[in-house]
């Protein structure tokens, strides 16, 4: 299973820069990022090639920083990629709580990344319903 790292920190300028520089030397690749703020503050979501690394090196400058679960889905890159994901999810009861997606072959594939509460029973959904679940080195690998 896919694990994201999540940064808390101060939204301002320079913050950024300041983690994408850490991470820059210390030879980690981003995969893929989200970035959320609220009330002065904001937490920034990667997927990262080596998340131990990531969290490690974070943690030892100073930022709060940590990792959860996550389930990567291969998905068409076309309209109604998302809806069909969505759909079973919402058949089975199951709040996709966080996400974001991006595309790894344009007009072909991409990756929803999704947290959910109900996570055996999210694998579940994936399963009968015949999405393709991302391994973690099929993702830190993109």
């Amino acid at each position: 299973m896919a694990q994201e790292v999540c940064i808390f920190d101060e939204n301002k300028p320079g913050r950024l820069a300041r983690i994408a520089k850490i991470l820059k030397d210390a030879h980690v690749n981003m995969r893929a990022i989200n970035i959320t703020i609220s009330q002065g503050f904001g937490i920034i979501k990667l997927i990262v090639d080596n998340p131990d690394k990531t969290i490690e090196t974070l943690r030892g400058k100073g930022l709060t920083a940590y990792t959860r679960k996550v389930i990567a889905i291969l998905m068409d890159d076309q309209p109604g990629g998302l809806y069909t994901i969505a759909k079973a999810f919402a058949a089975r009861e199951i709040n996709i709580e966080d996400g974001f997606g991006f595309v790894i072959q344009a007009k072909r594939k991409a990756v929803m990344i999704i947290d959910v509460e109900e996570l055996p029973e999210a694998l579940e959904v994936i399963s009968e319903s015949g999405f393709s679940m991302l391994t973690d080195e099929e993702i830190y690998n993109l």
